[in-house]
């Protein structure tokens, strides 16, 4: 690059030669043309196989009889697929622990995650569009409940349940988890909430529409990809959860998690009952996320800080 002086004494700089500029900008277009490829489509191909295999073990092995599975690995199968059979399936189905702790869970997601979704919908939105004293504090408090661990509160919130009756029961699990669920669930929705153009809102207003009709009748039908992101994370984190259930149910309320992990405390060889029980409390989770994974994307990208 060459410098000029100009008529009033200022320099003047050269741009580069647009050769040159064309030839770096090729070069950068084939090297992304190269990496958009056919064969990185090939090797991430590979990866997600790589990462699917667990599951597929687990599935393997839970189709296997009992003394198979001790004799060899699961892959034997492939040589071998005349000794894949449901009877697992069967037991598991006779075994009255990991039935009730399947229902357990159910009756702990469902209602842990449509709580968080519907009371972090109405309080995002009115951190949102809503003015009260103290509102951009009182979401500062909330965000910084983000930074709380679940391992603080287990002690306190135990004494707290045992108190007034709670301890040992699925409500004070789901109770427990809506608590923990909504701070992230009022951050990420208010975030979504506040992109919404204001003249939607206003012209809304303008019409006779109250803060409950705008809300139900504007807000959230725009708002479906962050709901269904909160709905998806929620969902996952509840039911994968081991250590509040742990904590907090008993034997009539344990969830599958934690009867699980009492099979193993209770019958080391029971790996018939304990392959096919993993495998189900694996595969639900990841069928929702696997069905949901656009809007769980799009959700939290909408609702990122810029």
């Amino acid at each position: 690059m060459t410098t000029h002086a100009g008529s009033a004494g200022s320099v003047r700089k050269t741009a580069p030669p647009v050769e040159g500029v064309k030839a770096r900008e090729s070069l950068a277009a084939r090297i992304v043309e190269k990496l958009g490829g056919g064969l990185v489509r090939a090797f991430l191909l590979v990866v997600g196989l790589f990462w699917l295999v667990p599951t597929i073990g687990l599935l393997i092995s839970s189709l296997r009889p009992p003394d198979e599975m001790s004799a060899s690995g699961w892959w034997n199968v492939f040589s071998e697929p005349s000794q894949l059979t449901f009877d697992s399936y069967q037991k598991l189905l006779e075994n009255s622990d990991i039935t009730n702790s399947i229902l357990n869970t159910v009756l702990i997601t469902v209602p842990a995650t449509l709580l968080v979704v519907i009371v972090g919908s109405l309080a995002g939105y009115a951190f949102a569009w809503m003015e009260f004293p103290g509102r951009d504090w009182w979401f500062l408090a909330v965000v910084g409940l983000l930074v709380v661990p679940v391992q603080v509160a287990l002690i306190p919130i135990a004494e707290l349940f045992g108190k007034i009756g709670l301890f040992g029961s699925i409500l004070g699990v789901v109770l427990f988890h809506t608590g923990f669920g909504l701070p992230f669930a009022v951050f990420l929705l208010r975030n979504f909430f506040a992109e919404i153009p204001r003249e939607l809102l206003e012209a809304a207003r303008l019409d006779g529409a109250g803060e409950l009709r705008l809300f139900f009748r504007v807000v959230m039908p725009l708002a479906g990809p962050a709901v269904a992101s909160l709905a998806i994370f929620q969902f996952l984190w509840v039911w994968n959860d081991m250590l509040v259930a742990l904590v907090f149910t008993d034997a009539d309320s344990q969830p599958i998690t934690v009867a699980l992990q009492t099979q193993v405390r209770q019958f080391g060889n029971n790996i018939d009952v304990l392959a096919p029980g993993a495998f189900i409390s694996m595969v639900i989770p990841l069928a929702v996320f696997f069905a949901f994974q656009r809007q769980f994307v799009s959700g939290v990208m909408a609702g990122a800080v810029k």
